[in-house]
């Protein structure tokens, strides 16, 4: 019996069809899609999270002793409570020249093209061959592709090119700005509120250091961004999250803030929590310590995702640019895998089908369009490789 092939709006709709919300397993999906590529005579390799319930995906098709271009996709989605859509999330609806669902743009429909034209791959006699890259958490720590990442060069062989299919309208990408949340925690004193100089108001302490954050933010939209292809042409810092107090009649001794930075690629990483620690440190914590001697303020890292850089010239911007028709670059300001892919020594592009508009809300949809736009890339790309 031959194996089931899917067409590139088919497969989409199948995909779409798994709730992948990153709370939940995505082991369903990913057992599916295991046994499509093991019914096309495909190998895969599953990489299980420390829980066991999620797992990445890797495969190849074409030579398994050689490096070659990944495809590299993230199987999780964002949730849908609270948004009103017009159709069950996670039954595709097409409609208009769109297909509706959860995820279909932010990014099952570039998987699952990738996944359908696998068939194509492998008719094509590969002399070098195509990674599928599938990975989970995307959507709340980007940390999923990572034990994947880390093997590359060790057992696994070193990509000589990655493509990141985040929804671009098939432009290709060469730069992101990195994402870094951090959670600064003040431990003060309490005291009855009739009595406050005998405790170490936490709450006050760590609105002065919010008040810091919107000032380095002040600071960063001023300085902008030298090379102007951003939007916005800024790094970015702001406080989402806080916490603190447990009644009106007693002095807070505990706070909390959760706070992110959006950088473009020339701000350092460290560069905003160094300058937190030490704001803390000389000029919060002793107004603290005057009543609470073992008052303390910490700021630590939760989540990192490094930029992309841009890299003209490299292989991965050669080769996107050509498969998708360009001649000019573009940047972004949301996150992605990519800067972990480049990190590794891989040269890496982003270059999807959708755009991020339609992303992360109520009837989320794909243009049919874009998922044609993406298979001609992808059998270009196969073209070249077979060459």
């Amino acid at each position: 019996m031959a194996p089931q092939r899917f067409t590139p709006l088919e497969m989409t709709a199948k995909l779409v069809s798994f709730d992948t919300v990153s709370a939940r397993s995505n082991i369903p999906l990913i057992d599916f899609v295991a046994g499509y590529l093991a019914a096309h005579g495909v190998e895969s390799l599953r990489l299980p999270n420390e829980a066991g319930d999620k797992e990445a995906l890797f495969a190849t098709i074409g030579p398994v002793d050689r490096g070659g271009v990944c495809l590299s996709g993230h199987v999780d989605v964002v949730p849908v409570e609270g948004q009103d859509w017009s159709s069950p999330p996670f039954e595709a609806r097409v409609a208009d020249g769109r297909l509706y669902g959860r995820g279909s743009c932010d990014m099952k429909g570039f998987v699952a093209t990738a996944l359908a034209l696998v068939p194509d791959f492998l008719a094509a006699s590969l002399k070098a061959p195509i990674h599928l890259c599938l990975s989970y958490d995307e959507e709340i720590t980007c940390y999923g592709s990572l034990d994947m990442i880390r093997r590359f060069g060790r057992d696994m062989p070193m990509p000589i090119a990655c493509i990141v299919g985040e929804p671009t309208l098939m432009q290709v990408v060469d730069a992101q700005k990195s994402l870094s949340s951090y959670v600064t925690r003040v431990a003060g004193r309490p005291a009855h509120s009739a009595m406050p100089a005998l405790g170490a108001n936490a709450l006050h302490a760590a609105a002065r250091i919010v008040v810091e954050l919107d000032d380095i933010a002040d600071e960063l939209r001023a300085a902008g961004d030298p090379s102007g292809r951003f939007d916005p042409g800024y790094s970015t810092v702001q406080a989402g999250l806080f916490s603190a107090g447990r009644a009106i009649n007693i002095v807070p001794d505990e706070a909390r803030i959760v706070w992110e930075c959006r950088g473009v690629p020339a701000l350092a990483l460290e560069a905003i929590p160094d300058r937190i620690r030490a704001f803390s440190r000389d000029v919060v914590l002793p107004r603290l310590t005057r009543t609470a001697p073992d008052a303390a303020i910490t700021t630590e890292l939760q989540i990192r995702v490094p930029a992309l850089a841009p890299d003209p010239g490299s292989p991965a911007e050669t080769l996107a640019l050509r498969l998708a028709g360009r001649n000019r670059t573009m940047a972004v300001s949301y996150g992605t895998e990519a800067g972990h892919f480049q990190e590794a020594g891989v040269p890496t592009v982003i270059c999807g089908p959708g755009s991020i508009e339609q992303a992360h809300r109520a009837d989320e949809w794909i243009a049919l369009s874009e998922l044609d736009a993406c298979a001609g890339f992808l059998q270009r790309l196969a073209g070249e490789l077979a060459a």
